[in-house]
């Protein structure tokens, strides 16, 4: 069994402790994506304060969800997607969400349908279309949109440059761009947000 087979199955365990009210579970928990989501909450609000306060609410509400949590969930794709819709929330109500538009990749975006998306599924198609990717890019992307390595971390650890990292990302994305416009999805936003 690799490694990530088992992560799989030891966070299954996890999350069905949490469902049960396991405080030792959520605390767990909470050090394994705690730092990830404030990166990815900062990257896009740009405010340590504001960054902190929603790995707060998500945690919050995976708390008062718990009961809900099913063992063979996603908890990466859950987390997120809760991180998302919080994020999302605060650029409509401060009106900044042009500021990721302005290569009017999401001028025909229509909100209402992006509201009905299955992100969890969505989440998925784009980890099917990762594992696609050769071996070597894909190492690097999940290390910098899944893991919320640094450009600066990630060459250190492969002994590559910061050029070369920002490459294989740049391919790597490009790749996952044109293959969910191929599919139609219209989940630009989704992707702006959670992988850009």
């Amino acid at each position: 069994m690799n490694n990530n087979q088992t992560d799989i199955k030891g966070e299954s365990v996890l999350v069905k402790e949490l469902s049960k009210g396991n405080i030792l579970a959520f605390n767990t928990l909470f050090r394994e994506y705690g730092k990830r989501l404030y990166r990815f909450a900062f990257g896009y609000l740009k405010s340590e304060d504001e960054a902190e306060e929603l790995v707060q609410e998500v945690f919050t509400i995976i708390w008062e969800k718990r009961a809900d949590l099913k063992e063979e969930l996603s908890f990466k794709a859950y987390l997120f997607t809760i991180a998302f819709n919080i994020i999302r929330k605060h650029f409509r109500t401060k009106a900044q969400l042009s500021e990721f538009f302005k290569t009017g990749a999401g001028d025909d975006l229509d909100m209402q349908t992006s509201q009905k998306i299955n992100y969890d599924s969505l989440y998925q198609y784009i980890t099917e279309l990762v594992n696609q990717l050769p071996e070597k890019r894909r190492i690097i992307f999940e290390k910098s949109r899944f893991e919320g390595l640094s450009i600066k971390e990630i060459a250190e650890e492969f002994k590559i440059s910061h050029k070369t990292v920002e490459n294989q990302l740049t391919e790597a994305l490009k790749f996952i761009r044109t293959n969910l416009n191929k599919e139609s999805i219209p989940a630009i936003l989704f992707f702006v947000l959670f992988v850009s």
